[in-house]
């Protein structure tokens, strides 16, 4: 392990070139972990594209095992969601099993994000049209969660980092209005940059996000046994639950 990853070393797999997200773990990682982000070149969006994707997956994980990573984190959670919450285990499984490494998908990150939060039910938001959603929906409603909603925003798959925060965060209280009394709010997709809307949405709501960026710095911590709390994004990572 080189001396400036003394805390741990996080390989990650990125689904599309965006910039924005790597920049957004990099600056929320603590002190001393090593991140070694590798690129896959998702450019549709499209349900038929996340079902190829895989093979090309296994390749960047193959890769990223040769460096002797901590943790391997496939990010991209529609690639695995529409495998279904059974048949994304079992591909996870196979990899760990293949590689002998620590691998745990975004979907499987955000599942159990959302239980280190007690929630029950929640409000979902995505740039996703309404065929996908009603995948991604189902893939929590058999994780065993109760899915109030899972709302999209019309804009192109490639343009969703061109959103505003307070466009996003109006989409978001809107439909968690519409529900009333859900426990939590889930943002899907890390290709908008939403950081600076978490700790509005939970002050304004009255309940947690789970954002994916959040997400996974909560969970690297935990699996490298790292505690160090941070304000401002919310309570993911100001209470590390």
């Amino acid at each position: 392990m080189a001396f400036s990853s003394w805390r741990g070393i996080v390989g990650m797999v990125n689904p599309t070139m965006r910039p924005g997200m790597t920049e957004e773990v990099c600056r929320l990682l603590p002190n001393g972990i090593g991140l070694i982000p590798l690129f896959l070149n998702i450019s549709r969006g499209t349900e038929e594209e996340f079902h190829k994707m895989m093979p090309h997956y296994e390749e960047l994980i193959a890769l990223l095992d040769e460096q002797n990573c901590d943790i391997i984190h496939p990010n991209g959670a529609p690639p695995f969601m529409v495998h279904g919450f059974e048949g994304e285990a079992k591909i996870v499984a196979a990899w760990e099993k293949k590689f002998k490494a620590r691998i745990s998908s975004v979907a499987q990150n955000h599942v159990r994000a959302l239980k280190a939060l007690k929630a029950k039910n929640f409000i979902g938001a995505t740039y996703f049209p309404d065929k996908l959603n009603a995948i991604f929906a189902q893939y929590f409603t058999d994780a065993g969660f109760e899915v109030r909603g899972m709302a999209g925003i019309d804009v192109p798959f490639n343009k969703a980092q061109e959103l505003s925060g307070e466009q996003i965060y109006a989409h978001i209280k809107r439909n968690f209005l519409k529900v009333k009394g859900a426990d939590a709010i889930y943002m899907l997709g890390s290709g908008w940059r939403t950081l600076e809307i978490i700790d509005i949405l939970e002050r304004d709501l009255g309940v947690p996000v789970v954002h994916p960026v959040t997400a996974r710095i909560w969970e690297f911590q935990r699996w490298l046994n790292v505690r160090e709390p941070r304000s401002g994004f919310g309570v993911m990572l100001k209470e590390l639950p």
